[in-house]
């Protein structure tokens, strides 16, 4: 009987094929269009984590005790035995060390207070791929070079060549200065970083503030997975190990924000096709009055008929998300590979940490969840023309002339 009532609803389904086309033109429009959207959002969000994770924290970074909370010179780590247990860690990838003192900087004209960053250049290079966040200039820090945030040097109105004097407390509590050039303007995305930082070789500020070699303020790992960090939490009790999420919380209500807004579009999208598809089963269910009154009066049982409008709909439902998923999986494969260019809001874009090119991103998930999302809005869209049957009454039905 099954095999019957198929038949019929895949007949039903294509008997006013220009309704039901635009209809499943109506739900593959629309779930591309979600898809896409989807993507976008995760992309603007897994880039932003990305660049925060590789100039700034890695996967998880290691502090001496209490030096988050109060960043005095003196609470420092001698990193040589640990760097040499992290580097036989299995599932440890990168490693790089950083020293980071606050101070002022002074220009001819202003001053203000700054994050100094001792870096390895090199190092930075491998571990973050530094070389990507140089906007002007060259990136180098050798012979008092200093590389300048992007929002920092508007602030400072420093320029390429500038000459900039940095001051603040050694270990002794003695005030040093040095004098920089600046050599490049970097943009990491990194709020703080921008607004308030410059990056210099680490082994001059090692000895500016009297510092041994193997004395850094920071170690920033890149592992292979997060059961790695959490193995390193709990193996260096000694160290504040912080993971990306523990420094940068933004970085999660950012997703969060993400997931919000994904969730109201896909609610949106879901809403249009519900209407799309009740719409179009309603009208079909009147269309056919007539032919349901007959096939109860002559004993075809109810729940045949639910049976037969139910795949009708799925029907209409799977054809639109197949059209759908072909159409959105090309839209994604042009957002990932080519991205989208927002160059004409690159100002607001960037202070947020976004770039003005925007890259989508794939996830299985995407298809997944519109998938459940159609058939259940093909479920429930069927319900009151379901109701509206249930009501008939065959004979006066029948009586009605078509």
């Amino acid at each position: 009987m099954f095999n019957v009532v198929l038949q019929l609803a895949w007949k039903n389904s294509f008997a006013r094929i220009s309704r039901t086309f635009l209809l499943i033109v109506m739900i593959a429009v629309s779930m591309s269009m979600m898809l896409s959207i989807q993507g976008l959002y995760d992309g603007m969000s897994e880039n932003m984590i990305d660049k925060n994770r590789r100039i700034y924290s890695g996967d998880v970074s290691f502090y001496a005790k209490e030096y988050l909370t109060d960043k005095e010179i003196k609470k420092n780590i001698q990193d040589s035995q640990l760097l040499e247990e992290l580097q036989e860690t299995q599932g440890v990838e990168k490693i790089v060390t950083r020293v980071d003192t606050e101070g002022l900087l002074s220009t001819a004209r202003k001053s203000a207070f700054i994050t100094l960053v001792g870096i390895d250049l090199e190092k930075e290079k491998e571990f973050g791929r530094f070389g990507e966040f140089l906007k002007q200039g060259e990136l180098k820090t050798q012979r008092n070079s200093a590389l300048i945030g992007i929002e920092l040097a508007k602030k400072l109105k420093v320029k390429l060549g500038s000459k900039v004097v940095f001051s603040t407390q050694d270990i002794n509590g003695e005030i040093v200065s040095v004098a920089y050039k600046i050599s490049g303007i970097v943009q990491t995305t990194n709020i703080a970083y921008d607004s308030r930082a410059i990056f210099v070789d680490k082994r001059k500020i090692q000895k500016l503030l009297g510092l041994h070699a193997n004395q850094v303020t920071q170690i920033a790992v890149m592992a292979s997975n997060e059961q790695v960090v959490k193995q390193l939490q709990t193996r260096y009790k000694q160290y504040d190990v912080k993971s990306f999420l523990d420094l940068l919380p933004m970085m999660k209500q950012m997703q969060d924000i993400m997931q919000i807004f994904n969730s109201i579009t896909f609610a949106i999208v879901m809403a249009v096709v519900f209407v799309g598809i009740f719409g179009v089963m309603y009208v079909s269910v009147l269309d056919r009055i007539r032919e349901f009154g007959i096939m109860l009066s002559v004993g075809y049982y109810y729940k045949y008929v639910c049976l037969q409008i139910v795949l009708e709909a799925l029907i209409v439902g799977i054809l639109g998300y197949i059209f759908g998923s072909i159409l959105g999986v090309g839209l994604l494969l042009y957002l990932q590979m080519v991205g989208l260019d927002f160059s004409a809001f690159s100002d607001a874009l960037e202070m947020w940490g976004y770039e003005s090119m925007i890259y989508g991103t794939i996830k299985l998930h995407y298809f997944t969840s519109t998938f459940v999302a159609i058939m259940v809005a093909s479920i429930l869209s069927i319900i009151i023309p379901l109701i509206k049957i249930k009501k008939l009454n065959p004979v006066d039905v029948i009586k009605v002339e078509k």
